[in-house]
């Protein structure tokens, strides 16, 4: 499917926010692991804000740890692959390969990116996913729950938005967690 996802990316990564135990190594397991791996390997290009960025840039060099399970090396490499643009004010530079910063989200430049693409995007992040979402800019939705409630925090899903959509995909895992994607209905008003 080409054109933008928003995936809940967020909700398993241990460097973002934390859980019973300081991380989210209770929702995230092998299996798990695999299966993002998979959905994410068609992904050309990450749209990322500074705070997505400085999460994800963990795997810039992940596939160097001594520990490192071959799922997360695995993951690295596929992160690695893909081109970055990171959308920030104030972030001075960025610190890893095929990565550009751009200072303002321009809904129309993304649109074009978009066309001219062979390769789906990505758009992580509650703050730039809300804007991408109210530009009408997002076909697919993933999202993954965990087996496990987190409460605060920002909201991934922008308030002032109405979005139709038409389930394409769920899968269960062992864990407990599950993975739901869908597909933008196309006769969906967007504003409240």
């Amino acid at each position: 499917t080409q054109g933008v996802s928003s995936a809940a990316s967020d909700v398993y990564k241990r460097q973002y926010v934390s859980g019973p135990h300081g991380g989210f190594d209770w929702a995230l397991d092998e299996e798990l692991h695999d299966f993002i791996n998979r959905q994410f390997a068609d992904v050309g290009t990450y749209l990322y804000g500074r705070r997505m960025y400085e999460t994800m840039v963990y795997w810039e060099t992940a596939h160097l740890e001594p520990d490192q399970p071959q799922v997360g090396i695995d993951y690295a490499r596929v992160w690695q692959a893909a081109d970055k643009v990171v959308f920030s004010k104030t972030l001075a530079e960025v610190s890893s390969e095929r990565t550009r910063l751009e200072r303002t989200f321009d809904p129309e430049t993304v649109e074009r990116w978009k066309a001219e693409s062979d390769s789906d995007l990505s758009v992580d992040g509650p703050t730039l996913a809300a804007e991408a979402i109210r530009a009408g800019l997002v076909d697919e939705f993933g999202l993954f729950i965990g087996p496990g409630i987190v409460g605060g925090g920002k909201p991934f899903f922008p308030g002032d938005v109405h979005v139709d959509l038409e389930l394409l995909d769920d899968k269960r895992f062992s864990s407990g967690a599950v993975s739901y994607t869908h597909l933008r209905a196309h006769e969906t008003s967007l504003h409240l």
